[in-house]
């Protein structure tokens, strides 16, 4: 997994890395990082026209759909070189506000094989959008690539565990640090650091009271970060209110765990997150705008929060979360449900369609929240 996560760090830099499989060698690079030339720069290296690998919502999106068949992802030839502004529209949206129906699709399209699969997996590890140029290495180039990989001028991983690179590495989350950090809703509060193995993401687990003294079960929150929300207090969301109700309500029972997690904007990272805001100012809603953008309704995955709280000691969890996936993935991770509690934040003008939408869509539970906004109208 060392090579992967070395390519992964080589796409947010914009350089191109080779994925080896048994359809042969591929070159692939980010669109978002890309130079205005990479497509040239790729077809020259590769030896072969380059293709756009898109995942499917975004191929949706660009009414793309029915040509695709059951595939989750796609390939789109491009018969000649893009303008990198025209690549960026193709790719995630960036003339959405001018509106997707001015796009022309430029080639053909067929399914995604495996290694571009793997490609788009990658690209979503390093939270970059979903979209990236990929070149089959012809037999004429096929020495020299594979020189240039020996002289680690560019990085080859195998396409399997590229694939796998989203599935993270479970019990192999590292406890770094911890600290006494008091908090105005819990004086005793302690973080506890934890980073994952390939090193692009770190977790706090914000410990309350003495989780691991306490008779089971332990009331838990799982926390998504949210700069804008946390930090700065917007009124698109609810989770800063979230997130401080979790603690004080953690403190009133006399302790528990609530995990801060490295999952900006559903999984999509802070860049994609304000760029999905930006779409849903053009009307669409939380979960169409991520898919605009070629991700879907959520990209996280909860294998770290299991081994986080295998690690605390915490082996049955009372689950403050309006989320029944979070549940379904702490209980299939092997954690004992003991039961489940309400978390609210307020309803204002401004949040009121995210959270329509996670309940209408996702099956949050929130009918006793937006009950409140319906009494009023």
């Amino acid at each position: 997994m060392r090579q992967v996560e070395r390519a992964i760090f080589d796409l947010r830099r914009g350089l191109p890395v080779v994925i080896t499989g048994r359809a042969g060698w591929m070159l692939a690079r980010a669109v978002e990082t890309g130079e205005d030339d990479a497509q040239g720069e790729l077809q020259k290296l590769a030896g072969s026209r380059p293709a756009l690998l898109l995942a499917r919502p975004r191929l949706v999106a660009l009414g793309l759909g029915e040509r695709l068949g059951k595939a989750e992802a796609g390939s789109l030839a491009l018969p000649s070189a893009l303008p990198r502004r025209r690549l960026a529209e193709l790719a995630f949206g960036l003339g959405a506000d001018e509106g997707e129906s001015d796009l022309v699709v430029p080639g053909a399209l067929t399914p995604a094989g495996f290694a571009e699969r793997a490609a788009l997996n990658m690209a979503r590890r390093a939270l970059l959008v979903p979209a990236v140029l990929s070149a089959r290495v012809a037999h004429a180039r096929l020495e020299a690539v594979r020189e240039a990989v020996a002289e680690g001028e560019l990085l080859a991983v195998p396409e399997g565990p590229a694939a796998e690179c989203l599935n993270g590495a479970r019990g192999r989350v590292r406890r770094v640090s911890e600290a006494r950090v008091p908090l105005a809703e819990a004086a005793g509060a302690r973080f506890v650091l934890f980073r994952e193995p390939d090193g692009l993401r770190e977790h706090v687990a914000v410990v309350i009271g003495s989780p691991g003294q306490m008779t089971e079960p332990v009331p838990v929150r799982l926390h998504s970060a949210c700069l804008t929300g946390d930090l700065f207090g917007s009124l698109r969301c609810d989770c800063g209110e979230q997130l401080r109700n979790a603690v004080a309500e953690l403190d009133s029972l006399g302790g528990g765990v609530l995990l801060y997690l490295a999952q900006e904007g559903r999984g999509i990272g802070l860049a994609n997150k304000l760029r999905a805001y930006a779409l849903q100012d053009t009307g669409l809603d939380t979960m169409d705008a991520d898919h605009v953008l070629g991700f879907g309704e959520d990209e996280r995955h909860y294998g770290v929060a299991v081994d986080m709280l295998s690690a605390l000691g915490v082996r049955q969890a009372m689950v403050l979360t309006n989320n029944p996936d979070k549940l379904r993935a702490l209980a299939a991770g092997g954690v004992e449900i003991a039961g489940r509690q309400a978390l609210y934040g307020s309803l204002n003008d401004h949040n009121h369609r995210y959270l329509s939408a996670k309940a209408e869509r996702a099956g949050h539970w929130l009918d006793e929240v937006l009950d409140t906004r319906s009494s009023r109208d």
